[in-house]
């Protein structure tokens, strides 16, 4: 349970946060919707069947995601299901498949699991008590 008093650079650091992740996840829902088709082209070269279906799907998710770290709404759910979505990109689109033919594909891979790592720690911590709608679950605010 987070302590009650919150100082205020533990204040800032939390706002923060939350516009990085926001900031991450937006600027893959701009990308996606600038050319939605080749959002569907890379899932489909992964393997993936339905590809424009799950570029749509990916773009909601992230638009809903971005709207949960900037409003702090269910927050804790929201960074949960971002770190499980982080973790599944990495092995997905730059997996141990891809390190053979480009080795650049290892430093995408090992990007998102730092990522996924913030993610969990903002899902234990919460959105803090300023500027938060402070939904969600019971015992983070």
């Amino acid at each position: 349970m987070p302590d009650i008093t919150q100082s205020p650079w533990q204040t800032a650091a939390l706002l923060i946060a939350r516009l990085v992740f926001a900031a991450m996840f937006l600027m893959g829902v701009v990308f996606k919707f600038m050319d939605m088709g080749a959002t569907a082209g890379y899932i489909a070269a992964a393997g993936f069947p339905f590809p424009l279906f799950l570029a749509w799907c990916a773009a909601i998710l992230e638009t809903l995601l971005v709207i949960a770290f900037l409003t702090g709404a269910l927050l804790t759910p929201a960074a949960l299901v971002a770190a499980v979505y982080v973790t599944f990109l990495g092995f997905a689109f730059h997996g141990p498949s891809h390190w053979a033919s480009n080795q650049a594909e290892f430093g995408a891979f090992m990007s998102h699991f730092p990522f996924a790592a913030g993610l969990l720690f903002a899902a234990v911590h919460g959105p803090g008590r300023t500027l938060a709608l402070n939904l969600g679950w019971p015992g983070k605010a």
